[in-house]
C-alpha cells in the first residue's frame, strides 16, 4: 500500500502549495471538470449501462445533469460564499472588525458507492474542490466501468496532486482510513458509516455520513390514488431500486388498498410494460450479492405483483409484497432493490407505531389532502427529509440540504450546503491600538452593579 501512502503525501504537499486557496485556481479546475464530462458523456452511457442497466435517459437525468448543474452552481456563486463575512462585533472588543473566513480544512477522503456511482463521487467532490480543498476518491468495486471512465476524466481536469481516484475494494478502502485525512466523505451503508466513523474519530477527523434506512411512505384515503400510485412506482424503481431515499414500505389505510394496489400495478406497467424484462427503461440489480439477497426477501412474502427474475442478467421485476410481516427479511433491513412491502392500517397510531420500531430514516413520505395528518407528520416524523404527496424529489433540489439524522447520517451537502460541509468558517478578528473598555480588566470595581446594569441591554 505505498502507492496510498504517496498519493496521501502528495495531497498533502499539493496542499500546502496554496494553489488551492485562489478561487481562479478551483473555478478553472471545475470549468475543466465540466468539459471532460462533455468529452465523455458517451462513455459515461455506456459505462453505466454496462454497470447497472441504466439507460441513457435515466444516467443523463440522475447523473450527469444533477453533477453539471453542481458545477454551474459553485462557479456562479463562488465568489460570494468564499468571502469573509463580516459580522458584529461584541463591547468586549470594541473597536474591533470581527469577521467569518471560509477556510478549508484541507485534504478529503470521499469514499462514494455503485447504485449513482458518477453522481455520488463528483458531487460531493465538486463541493470539496470549490470549497477548496484537495480530494482522494475512493468509488466503489461494484461499478468497475464506470470507476474507468472517472478515473480518466480526473486525470485529464485535475492535476493529480488536487484530485486523484484510487481504485479498488475493501483492502484499499481500510488502508485509506488509517491515514489522517482533514475531512471524510462517506456515502454508503450505515453498517459501513460505523466503521467510518470509527476510523474517523481516532484522529477527531469531522466527516459527512450519507447513509440509508426504512423509509416510510403513508398513503391516506384522501390521496390521488392514481397519481400517488404514480409518483410512488418512480421513486421506487428508479434505478432498479437502488436509491437510498426510495420509498423502502407503505403503509396505507385499509378502505383503499385494494384501489392503491391496483393503481401501483397498473403504474408499473404504464412505466416497465407487462414485461419489464423487455424494457429499456428499466434497470438491473448491481451484482449477484444483491441479487441473491433480493430473492431472498421476495421469498419471504406474499406477492401480489411481479416476483420474476433471471439470475444471469441480474433482473428482478418490479414486486409488491402485501401484508409483511414486520419481522420478515424485507422489514427487517433496508431493501435497496425493486421489493416494496405494503402494510395495511386503520388507525395513524398504527402506522406511526410501524415508524417508531426503526431508526430514523433518511426520507420520509406522506400522500394526503389532509392538512392536520400533513402538518403531524412534518412536526412528529424525525428523518433525513419529509416529502408530501411525491417520492425522491428532495434529492433534486440542490438549494436543498441533503443529508440523514441519526443512523441515516450525519452532515449535508449539494449547492451552498456542499460548500459549508467542506469549508472550516474562521472567526478573524482586526483590533487597533485604541484604548480598550475598561470593564475587562482587573482590577475589577467593587461597586459594579451599574456596569450589569449596561451590559445586559448591550
Amino acid at each position: 500500500m505505498k502507492e496510498i501512502k504517496s498519493i496521501y503525501d502528495s495531497q498533502k504537499q499539493f496542499f500546502k502549495s496554496k494553489e488551492t486557496l485562489s478561487i481562479k485556481y478551483r473555478k478553472q479546475s471545475l470549468k475543466k471538470l465540466f468539459s471532460k464530462i462533455n468529452k465523455y458523456e458517451n462513455d459515461i452511457y455506456d459505462a453505466l449501462m454496462i454497470d447497472l442497466g441504466k439507460s441513457n435517459y435515466e444516467t443523463y437525468l440522475s447523473e450527469i445533469l444533477f453533477v453539471k448543474k453542481e458545477i454551474k452552481t459553485m462557479i456562479k456563486n463562488l465568489n460570494y460564499w468564499a468571502q469573509p463575512k463580516r459580522i458584529s462585533g461584541s463591547i468586549y472588543n470594541f473597536p474591533s472588525k470581527d469577521y467569518v473566513i471560509p477556510d478549508p480544512y484541507g485534504c478529503v477522503l470521499n469514499i462514494s458507492p455503485w447504485n449513482y456511482p458518477f453522481n455520488l463521487a463528483l458531487v460531493p467532490t465538486i463541493g470539496a474542490v470549490a470549497a477548496g480543498n484537495t480530494v482522494v476518491i475512493k468509488p466503489s468495486e461494484h461499478s468497475p466501468e464506470i470507476n474507468k471512465i472517472l478515473v480518466t476524466i480526473i486525470k485529464e481536469s485535475f492535476d493529480p496532486g488536487h484530485v486523484t481516484t484510487v481504485i479498488g475494494d475493501s483492502k484499499e478502502a481500510q488502508e485509506l482510513l488509517k491515514l489522517r485525512w482533514d475531512f471524510i466523505a462517506f456515502t454508503g451503508s450505515t453498517t459501513v458509516g460505523k466503521i467510518v466513523a470509527k476510523a474517523a474519530a481516532e484522529f477527531l477527523t469531522p466527516t459527512m455520513l450519507e447513509l440509508g434506512g426504512k423509509n416510510p411512505c403513508i398513503v391516506e384515503e384522501s390521496s390521488n390514488i392514481k397519481l400517488t400510485a404514480k409518483r410512488i412506482v418512480w421513486g421506487k424503481f428508479v434505478n432498479c431500486g437502488q436509491t437510498c431515499i426510495a420509498p423502502d414500505y407503505i403503509m396505507v389505510q385499509n378502505k383503499i388498498k385494494d384501489k392503491l394496489i391496483e393503481a401501483l400495478k397498473s403504474s408499473i406497467q404504464d412505466a416497465y410494460g407487462t414485461n419489464p424484462m423487455e424494457s429499456k427503461s428499466y434497470g438491473r440489480l448491481v451484482n449477484k450479492s444483491n441479487f441473491d439477497r433480493i430473492k431472498k426477501m421476495i421469498k419471504g412474502g406474499k406477492i401480489i405483483y411481479g416476483g420474476d427474475s433471471d439470475a444471469s442478467t441480474k433482473f428482478i421485476s418490479p414486486t409488491l409484497l402485501l401484508d409483511q410481516n414486520l419481522e420478515s427479511g424485507a422489514m427487517k433491513e433496508e431493501i435497496f432493490g425493486p421489493v416494496l412491502p405494503i402494510i395495511t392500517y386503520d388507525s395513524i397510531d398504527e402506522a406511526y407505531n410501524i415508524i417508531d420500531r426503526f431508526e430514523k430514516p433518511l426520507g420520509a413520505y406522506i400522500f394526503s389532502k389532509n392538512k392536520k395528518s400533513i402538518e403531524k407528520f412534518k412536526n412528529e416524523i424525525s428523518a433525513g427529509a419529509i416529502v408530501v404527496n411525491d417520492s425522491i424529489i428532495q434529492f433534486v433540489n440542490s438549494n436543498m440540504p441533503f443529508g440523514g439524522i441519526g443512523e441515516s447520517g450525519m452532515g449535508s451537502y449539494h449547492g451552498q450546503h456542499s460548500f459549508d460541509t467542506f469549508t472550516h468558517f474562521k472567526p478573524f478578528i482586526k483590533r487597533s491600538f485604541l484604548p480598550d473598555p475598561f470593564i475587562r480588566y482587573a482590577p475589577y470595581p467593587k461597586d459594579w452593579k451599574w456596569i450589569k446594569k449596561i451590559l445586559k441591554y448591550m
